[in-house]
């Protein structure tokens, strides 16, 4: 049975929509694609068992908004139920709902494709941590998964699987999904504010909001949000801001109504962007904030109001993660101004703009990189924390994805509350340009604020020319031809080198949680993220040129990163780099 799935650690892809169209709004889904839902729910259910020693353990079911969802979740649920797990249905949630809901079960099942376009559809996976499987366990689930993919007949055996389930006990999990469903909900609020306020404490937790409340009122933030139809709209945002007394002005506000591309990134916040600078307009000048989800609901990029320039400004990915380090960098030094053991770290995936090790470094913070990948980045959190830092916050700053401990997934309204507290906390922006040499302005401003942030030119994620077709399939194999032909391009390139300021180099790996430095063999990266890191005379870094094959679609990324307000620059480099892709790629 050939299921054409991507089965990366991030989560399983594919283009569920029986016509193979990524466009496609049906919710057919056809009988290969209800195998392979069989068979991944009959795998996780089976490892759970393994992992908790348990005959019966508690397992998590919940869906996205796209249209195919309850197709998979329907074949998931009779599948749980001939597996005899005690099943807890969920209905539609977002992502940080349902894994903040998972530290009270066994495992969660996910059904969701993120920022991918409507016609596609996948699966998520996790224990009882909050985040999905590593790659090692992930790894574990292929094997088995696959298998019984390869197996003669796969297709009528993953029906025989299903065949006589009880249509009593289905309707009981469907009937239950209210209750469930608001069990979720209150543990996603109980959980937003420990994660929130970094205090496990009631008490501790409101004398914080007290204060973000109190300076609320005064600043009259309101929030401005395009649901576009995700899980969010399903989900506590609403209720939650309105419990601080923050106004929330919803559009696209119904779970399911999808009405333009899914990707949270600048194309897709005009919305937000034309809502806000209407409630302006008519006299909503607590409209400040914005923010679009992708369909699960974990991400979540900015939309702020200039009150200079009087506009609404969309944020750039590296922007919003770059905002987040700071307010979050800045609000954990406060929290622990009185402990000296304090050691403060942020983790970060290898495209994220250096930027973050200009923050950090001004915040006597530390910066670790991990590979592409939100299980990297959340499995390297963990590992440095071991290590005894305090890893506040980590994430992919390429994508704009804000991930706050002790949640192991990206929340934008983590986001939105790190910036808050920034505007709320005095002694946070206050301590920021003490740190920067900047003269602390009473009344301030987020504007004022992005202003401090160190400027680089940096590559979009979701720009078209960020992505590539590659036709050589082994990319140990690719990186090893790039090497010759970078190596050569170097010393012919001389005078367009020393034109940028750029002097030297060294070529960095990251393959998992691990990140490797000077290397001389490109090759070692594998399918993992490769980066060239130029220097000055001086030995500081410049800028970065970086590449990698996406994990969960048939695309090769590359993006640069360049210090200052340089277009130029970028684009002259990244045009660089794809010229000696295509070369390579052509040997």
């Amino acid at each position: 049975m050939n299921t054409n799935m991507i089965l990366s650690a991030s989560g399983w892809r594919k283009v569920f929509a029986i016509s193979g169209q990524e466009q496609d709004h049906t919710t057919l889904i056809g009988e290969t694609n209800i195998a392979i839902s069989i068979y991944s729910a009959s795998v996780f259910a089976d490892y759970v068992k393994e992992q908790t020693g348990k005959s019966k353990p508690v397992i998590l079911l919940g869906m996205d908004a796209r249209p195919t969802g309850p197709a998979i979740a329907e074949a998931a649920i009779k599948t749980f139920i001939k597996k005899d797990v005690e099943l807890k249905f969920i209905g539609i949630t977002a992502a940080p709902e349902i894994m903040a809901f998972s530290r009270e079960a066994d495992g969660f099942m996910y059904i969701s494709a993120s920022h991918n376009p409507i016609g596609h559809n996948g699966i998520k996976f996790g224990l009882s941590s909050g985040g999905v499987l590593n790659g090692t366990e992930n790894a574990k689930l292929v094997q088995k998964f696959n298998a019984l993919c390869n197996q003669d007949e796969a297709e009528k055996k993953a029906f025989d699987i299903i065949h006589y389930v009880s249509e009593d006990k289905i309707a009981q999990i469907y009937k239950n999904v209210s209750i469930i469903k608001q069990n979720a909900l209150d543990s996603y609020k109980n959980f937003l504010k420990w994660t929130i306020t970094a205090c496990t404490q009631k008490a501790e937790q409101d004398k914080i909001f007290s204060l973000l409340k109190k300076s609320i009122s005064e600043k009259k933030i309101g929030i401005v949000c395009d649901m576009n139809g995700s899980a969010r709209a399903d989900s506590v945002d609403n209720s939650f801001y309105k419990e601080y007394g923050i106004n929330f002005y919803a559009i696209n506000n119904k779970a399911g109504n999808i009405v333009h591309e899914i990707i949270p990134e600048s194309e897709n916040l005009i919305y937000v962007a034309q809502e806000m600078e209407r409630l302006q307009k008519e006299g909503h000048k607590d409209a400040i904030l914005g923010y679009m989800p992708d369909c699960d609901g974990d991400r979540g990029n900015i939309v702020y109001w200039d009150e200079k320039e009087n506009k609404a400004v969309i944020l750039k990915a590296q922007e919003v993660f770059s905002l987040s380090v700071l307010a979050e960098l800045s609000y954990s030094a406060w929290l622990n101004k009185d402990n000296p053991d304090f050691k403060s770290a942020v983790c970060v995936n290898c495209p994220t703009s250096m930027r973050i090790e200009e923050l950090a470094e001004r915040l006597n913070a530390k910066v670790f990189r991990a590979e592409v990948g939100e299980a990297n980045v959340v499995n390297l959190a963990q590992e440095t924390r071991e290590k005894g830092y305090d890893v506040r916050i980590f994430g992919e700053g390429s994508n704009g994805g804000t991930i706050t401990y002790p949640s192991a997934v990206r929340d934008p309204i983590n986001t939105i509350f790190a910036i808050i507290k920034l505007l709320s906390i005095q002694d946070l922006y206050k301590n920021w340009c003490a740190a920067s040499g900047i003269t602390y302005p009473q009344n301030f401003s987020l504007t004022d604020v992005l202003n401090t942030i160190p400027s680089y030119t940096t590559t979009g994620v979701s720009e078209p020319r960020a992505i590539l077709h590659i036709q050589t399939k082994d990319h140990a194999v690719l990186k090893s031809k790039f090497q010759k032909v970078f190596e050569n391009q170097w010393k012919e390139k001389k005078d367009f080198l020393e034109n940028y300021g750029i002097d030297s180099y060294i070529a960095i790996t990251t393959n998992g949680t691990k990140e490797t430095r000077e290397i001389t063999d490109y090759s070692i990266s594998g399918k993992g993220g490769l980066k060239i890191l130029f220097m000055d005379k001086s030995g500081k870094a410049d800028s970065f040129i970086w590449m990698r094959g996406s994990g969960t679609e048939p695309v090769f990324r590359i993006m640069c990163d360049v210090k200052g307000v340089n277009q130029k620059k970028e684009k002259d480099l990244l045009a660089w780099l794809t010229e000696m892709l295509e070369a390579s790629d052509k040997q």
